[in-house]
């Protein structure tokens, strides 16, 4: 008897000592959508990293929750981490909101030194929300799709215009458009049903979304780059032991780079996929760059009244840096 409740007093010892821990990571694009495909490299990197003692079932295209539900689903517990369109929180804070100013950082060079510094206070947003950042990786250069050819702002007002975030809603009021929110995993039948007949966004959601099949024209803005962002819940990192949160945390950072990397390598590739199913990808005419700048402009300025000093601080050392590059390369 005595010899039974040692054994089964170091099974469960063994057991313990062997506690596997499953996350949710709910995601709102498809399962073949480049984000969606880094987070599943991700989790079977935490696997192996944490030696089989964190698995992350990944769940794509907004089936766990949609994606405005998301970042609530992981600040109250329901998931443990999720990935989330920053711009899309605009409303809760500024520093989300920076991810949807057009022409402030429009190449990944620009996106990634806005992002670098951008990161502390992003940081301390997510903290104050019981949340952490893991990684983030933006999307390819934001172009305009539209049924009828356009040369000016002028001629997109009245268009049925998708608005996924409050940037692209406001961008819908400046220019005279229709603002309809359609997210992600709606936009086929929206675009399918004429719900809608214009948006902004990368070639990455163009081709997701078969817009080809509707849309026939597409203008390569690069009007700015938004992230995506994997967050955990504090509570949940806070409760792994130290290696886990270390495996965790280095496919994290691996996560960042090979993101990056990989939207840089998809954009190009998206624009030839979206030729090649009988899209004209334009070079936007001088007066539409030119009037879409205004917007941005007009947008930075509405961001820096409400912004707070430590925001502002962050868009004035960005500029400071952008001026800076040419001098460094004297």
């Amino acid at each position: 008897m005595f010899l039974r409740t040692l054994t089964a007093a170091a099974l469960m010892l063994a057991s313990s000592a062997f506690a596997q821990t499953k996350w949710d990571l709910p995601a709102a694009y498809p399962a073949t959508n480049f984000h969606t495909e880094n987070m599943t490299q991700f989790a079977a990197d935490v696997d192996k990293a944490s030696g089989g003692k964190l698995k992350i079932q990944v769940h794509a295209n907004a089936s766990l929750f949609k994606a405005n539900e998301i970042k609530r689903a992981v600040q109250g517990g329901q998931a443990q981490l999720g990935e989330i369109l920053l711009a899309n929180f605009a409303n809760e804070a500024p520093i989300y909101a920076l991810d949807g100013v057009p022409f402030l950082a429009s190449s990944y060079d620009e996106a990634k030194l806005l992002y670098d510094l951008q990161r502390p206070q992003l940081d301390k947003q997510l903290a104050g929300q019981g949340m952490k950042l893991l990684f983030s990786v933006p999307w390819p250069p934001q172009g305009i799709y539209t049924k009828k050819p356009i040369q000016s702002v002028a001629d997109m007002r009245g268009i049925k215009w998708r608005a996924y975030s409050p940037a692209t809603a406001k961008i819908a009021e400046l220019i005279g458009a229709q603002p309809v929110t359609i997210q992600a995993a709606e936009l086929s039948q929206a675009l399918a049903t004429g719900v809608v007949d214009s948006y902004m966004s990368s070639g990455s959601t163009g081709y997701d979304s078969k817009t080809y099949e509707h849309i026939k024209n597409w203008y390569d803005t690069q009007a700015w780059l938004p992230k995506n962002a994997v967050i955990v819940n504090k509570k949940a990192f806070d409760a792994l032991d130290k290696p886990t949160q270390d495996a965790l945390m280095k496919a994290a950072a691996e996560a960042e780079a090979r993101g990056w990397k990989i939207s840089m390598e998809k954009n190009d590739w998206y624009k030839k996929a979206l030729t090649d199913k009988g899209m004209t990808i334009h070079r936007p005419h001088a007066k539409l760059k030119q009037d879409l700048k205004q917007v941005g402009e007009i947008m930075l300025a509405d961001w820096e009244k409400t912004a707070g000093a430590d925001n502002v601080a962050v868009v004035a050392a960005y500029k400071k840096a952008q001026a800076a590059k040419p001098a460094a390369k004297n």
